[in-house]
Order: C-alpha cells, then sequence, then structure tokens
C-alpha cells in the first residue's frame, strides 16, 4: 500500500497553522480537555519546546501528494517501564475531513510507536461523543476497554470518556488488515 500521508517533524513555521486549529470552536468540541484560547505567540512556544521535547513525540501529519501540512499526532504520556503510551490525533485541516488521512496517520504512527519505540500498550481517551473518533479506533485495532464517567467537564457540562487500548499484537493483526485491503 502507498499511504496518502507521511508524518514528519514540526517545524517552526507549522505554528502559523496550528494556531488556527486550536482556536477553531468546531475542533475545540471534539477533542478531550478544556476549552483554551491560544495566542500565536504561545502557539509558536508550544511548537518550539515539542521540537525540542524528548518526553513526547509530537508529529506534523502531511500530504504526499503535495506536502500539506493537515494535523498532528502525538506520541505522549510515555512510560518506558511499562512500554505504554498514548496516541491522540487530529485533522485540522477541516477541507481534508473524511477522507482516510487520520487512519493512515494512525497507523504510521502506531507503527512507530510500536515498532522503533518498542511499546507494548497504547492507550487513548476519546469522548463518548465523538463517534468517529471511536470508530477510527476501532478500525485501527483498539477495544473498547471502560467508561470513565463525567471525566470531563467541557461546553458547560461534564461528558464521559471511552477508554480504548491496543495491544501490539493487536496492532500487528490490524495492520495486515488495514494494509491487506489496498493491494486488491
Amino acid at each position: 500500500m502507498k499511504f496518502r500521508v507521511y508524518l514528519r517533524a514540526l517545524e517552526i513555521d507549522d505554528y502559523q497553522t496550528s494556531y488556527m486549529w486550536r482556536n477553531d470552536q468546531e475542533i475545540q468540541e471534539m477533542v478531550g480537555g478544556s476549552k483554551f484560547f491560544v495566542s500565536r505567540e504561545n502557539e509558536r512556544q508550544w511548537v518550539l519546546n515539542n521540537t525540542k521535547n524528548t518526553e513526547r513525540i509530537v508529529l506534523a501529519i502531511c500530504l504526499v501528494e503535495n506536502d500539506k501540512y493537515i494535523g498532528n499526532v502525538n506520541i505522549q504520556n510515555i512510560d518506558w517501564i511499562n512500554r505504554t503510551a498514548s496516541v491522540p490525533i487530529f485533522i485540522g485541516d477541516k477541507n481534508e475531513w473524511g477522507k482516510g488521512y487520520a487512519a493512515e496517520a494512525r497507523m504510521l504512527a502506531l507503527k512507530f510507536a510500536f515498532e522503533e519505540r518498542n511499546l507494548n500498550r497504547i492507550e487513548d481517551l476519546v469522548l463518548e461523543s465523538n463517534i468517529p473518533s471511536i470508530k477510527l479506533h476501532e478500525r485501527c485495532g483498539y477495544k473498547r476497554e471502560g467508561v470513565l464517567r463525567n471525566s470531563i467537564y467541557k461546553s458547560g457540562k461534564y461528558h464521559n470518556q471511552i477508554v480504548m487500548g491496543l495491544l501490539r499484537e493487536e496492532f500487528e493483526e490490524a495492520y495486515a488488515s488495514y494494509i491487506s485491503r489496498f493491494d486488491k
């Protein structure tokens, strides 16, 4: 399979694009965590800090066809003893939603996490109301492991989060299945 996206390190100038995504109300409603306002300077500092961060890996998602920066994927909360982490992702460019890029980018990030960083388990928390993200996780081999009731306060009310877990062997099976769909 030839992927339509690739992952790269963040570049300092990426803040000019990611700043707009962080201040987009529709995007903020879909991600975990509280709403916050981000200045251009704070976003520039965030990108700068993450280009030097050795505790988490923040990657840009780009289109192969034109190098367009469309989103971010992180490998974070890394526990090197237990070989676990979380891998949040988002496509910030809303013109690119619904095209399968998030699944491709997630597969690439997971492949890196399991094969290059020797992780054994990935655990992500997904807003219960974010059905597209839950389905994406399941397509990538994740299993629903539980519900964190009223664990996030957003937009004036509490929301549940779904605990989605993925073990290395489950990923290997899901990756082979994902790739085989395109080799026909």
